[in-house]
């Protein structure tokens, strides 16, 4: 089933949410106080090359609060924006099924249990953060609430995924997916467009790729460098092209055009943090290059799912 309308050609989260939930629904960020083993030595202690000190999670909640004090804090701001909904009570920074068992219990029914109107649970994590007590977990809790796994991938390409220094391969991150969706559990796939050396070909073969996998729903992003990451310094050493706003606005909807029309867009952009970001610039008009993706689409009645073959 597809929730397009006239004004987005594709199955945005919004509308997802608000045929499955009959409301408003929001995410609120949390932060879990977890590593990742791309970090602290397990794999490697650099760590993806765009990632940053926090993890990725730039709008989540301060790891010196407790989980009900971030979650009431961001709860007020949206508030301001919208005073009825409901929520998602997400883990975004590192990885959250990277940690012990018990940690991993105790700190999703809690955040769980933080307010009557959240009705599910995202936790963002690598595909090589999984064991078997992680997936039991996992599906015990997929029987409560509304749970879905948030998996980095970046590009399917293994030659990218190496320079970026991912730590796994693209087999480990398929298997992950099966392992997952083997025991019913909702799955959602990051992909970075303008990633170095990756042209758009690549780009697209990795959105292509993804509709071999069963999958929920696909977030899009785009390579943007910040201070203090390995990207960032090699950047300053030898700068490398990066995309347009033209360009990949054209190319995300290509991307889209190819995505099995079932499949939820969760975003069609990153959203930087504009006191850390170098380049490129226009990413921080987050607004504009989504209104700019869904006007092409319409000027040209271009719909998800019309290349998918």
């Amino acid at each position: 089933m597809n929730y397009f309308t006239e004004e987005k050609h594709y199955n945005a989260l919004n509308n997802y949410y608000r045929h499955r939930f009959n409301s408003k629904v929001y995410k609120i960020a949390l932060n879990g106080d977890f590593t990742c083993p791309n970090r602290d030595g397990s794999i490697s202690r650099i760590g993806c090359v765009f990632c940053t000190d926090s993890g990725s999670g730039e709008f989540g909640g301060k790891v010196s609060d407790s989980l009900k004090v971030q979650f009431e804090k961001i709860k007020t701001m949206m508030q301001n924006k919208w005073k009825e909904g409901k929520y998602i009570a997400y883990f975004q920074s590192f990885s959250n099924t990277y940690g012990p068992i018990e940690k991993l219990r105790k700190i999703y029914y809690e955040a769980l249990n933080l307010d009557k109107d959240i009705i599910g649970l995202n936790i963002g994590t690598r595909s090589d953060c999984f064991n078997d007590d992680v997936y039991k977990l996992l599906e015990e809790l997929n029987q409560k609430t509304y749970l879905t796994i948030e998996l980095g991938l970046q590009s399917m390409h293994d030659i990218t995924l190496k320079s970026i220094n991912r730590g796994h391969d693209l087999n480990n991150f398929v298997q992950t997916v099966k392992n997952l969706r083997k025991r019913n559990i909702n799955v959602v796939v990051h992909i970075i467009n303008g990633l170095p050396n990756e042209n758009e070909d690549m780009m697209l073969e990795t959105a292509k790729f993804l509709n071999t996998l069963d999958i929920q729903g696909v977030k899009i992003h785009m390579l943007y460098i910040v201070n203090n990451t390995p990207l960032a310094r090699s950047f300053d050493r030898k700068p490398f092209p990066l995309l347009s706003m033209k360009e990949y606005i054209n190319i995300t909807v290509k991307q889209l055009r190819l995505l099995n029309k079932n499949i939820i867009i969760h975003r069609v952009t990153g959203d930087p943090d504009r006191n850390e970001l170098i380049e490129p610039k226009w990413t921080l008009k987050k607004f504009i290059v989504s209104n700019e993706i869904d006007k092409l689409m319409r000027k040209n009645n271009f719909y998800q799912g019309d290349l998918y073959e």
